[in-house]
């Protein structure tokens, strides 16, 4: 995992989601209810795969979502980074070719957000 720079950027989201109260975790449930599953590629080629789950869970864990997946994202790790960090959104991202989505491509607008609140507790 250490081989990805997204990998920090999914650990970030994860400590920012734990360290949510219920009433946070709920709205972002309610705003979002969505199961993400991010297939990101290295330039080694290496994929790792990470899930957002904001529909049951609403927690982040690596490995394929327990289920069906809502929106299925296929990104590179150089593209999540720029992602995370705010360089670029994702419709952008998706309009470039940048970024590839299976399922409910709408979802995957909500994801902005999601990127946003991790960044505002960092």
């Amino acid at each position: 995992m250490s081989d990805f720079k997204s990998a920090q950027l999914f650990k970030q989201i994860q400590e920012g989601i734990s360290g949510f109260s219920d009433a946070q975790k709920k709205d972002l449930q309610k705003k979002t209810n969505a199961v993400f599953e991010f297939h990101v590629k290295n330039a080694a080629g290496k994929e790792l795969v990470q899930t957002i789950d904001l529909k049951k869970d609403v927690a982040v864990y690596e490995g394929k979502a327990k289920g069906k997946a809502d929106c299925v994202i296929n990104v590179s790790d150089d593209t999540f980074s720029d992602l995370g960090e705010g360089k670029l959104n994702g419709q952008k991202a998706f309009m470039s070719g940048k970024l590839k989505v299976k399922g409910n491509i709408m979802l995957a607008t909500k994801l902005d957000n999601v990127l946003k609140a991790q960044r505002s507790k960092a």
